[in-house]
């Protein structure tokens, strides 16, 4: 027969509340920080942190609505991303787009994405296919409406899914490691309206072979999806003048 639990001494439920409220602390706290680098996250892979920006502590902190703790630790977070420069004794700095790492990012990113395009090919299910369909159909619809960060999150969605759907672990803890660092990249290629434009009808091609399970045509058309967007960003930075300014079509970012 199943035994009643004896009921708790005064003394084992204080440390029971105790053990939970600390547990409670812990959650909140991570979650703060959790919170906290997310956005800071978002504002500089959107230019609402431009790089080469020094950050306040206290304007960071009123923006984001926390106190400084969840706001040190997210600029700690960061910083080990490499979205932030930090030096002692000095405020943290945004980390500039460099010409020379975003071309040695495109050949590798370009080969990733490419074999997982080829692998996706020949095992990616009609029911994946479909959420594929989905996202390109998302990514249409804030096209069509001007909406670059809600574009993005369905491309960079889509882009994952077929690392995914390419069942190769390694590959897609391998792309995951980069995604931080091709995130800004990838959202800056689109600050030109006819990149952006020309960004949808390759989607559109990339899932047109996909569908059709052309592993081949999918692993080219990835690779140079990766390039035409990259190389847009490259040529820029290396004119001098980052994306968005002088010479641009045109320069989006999301505001909190």
């Amino acid at each position: 027969m199943p035994t009643t639990p004896l009921p708790l001494t005064p003394f084992e439920a204080m440390l029971a509340i105790d053990a939970a409220e600390a547990a409670g602390a812990r959650h909140r706290k991570g979650e703060l920080h959790g919170n906290a680098a997310s956005l800071l996250r978002k504002m500089i892979i959107t230019g609402a942190l431009p790089p080469g920006e020094r950050l306040n502590e206290r304007e960071l902190c009123e923006r984001l609505k926390v106190s400084r703790t969840p706001v040190r630790e997210a600029i700690r977070t960061l910083t080990q991303e490499g979205l932030l420069n930090s030096l002692p004794n000095r405020s943290p700095m945004v980390a500039p787009l460099d010409a020379a790492h975003t071309s040695a990012l495109i050949e590798v990113v370009a080969t990733i994405e490419g074999l997982a395009g080829e692998l996706a090919a020949r095992r990616v299910s009609d029911a994946e296919i479909a959420e594929l369909g989905i996202l390109h159909y998302t990514m249409l619809k804030h096209h069509a409406r001007d909406e670059l960060p809600g574009y993005f999150e369905a491309n960079k969605a889509f882009h994952r899914r077929i690392v995914e759907y390419a069942h190769n672990p390694v590959l897609l803890r391998v792309w995951d490691l980069l995604a931080l660092q091709v995130d800004r990249a990838r959202y800056a290629s689109n600050l030109w309206p006819t990149r952006w434009q020309k960004a949808t009808t390759e989607h559109a091609g990339i899932l047109d072979l996909l569908t059709d399970r052309d592993a081949e045509g999918v692993a080219a058309s990835m690779r140079q999806h990766v390039r035409n967007g990259l190389s847009l960003v490259v040529a820029s930075l290396e004119r001098g003048n980052g994306p968005g300014k002088a010479g641009d079509d045109k320069h989006r970012v999301l505001t909190f």
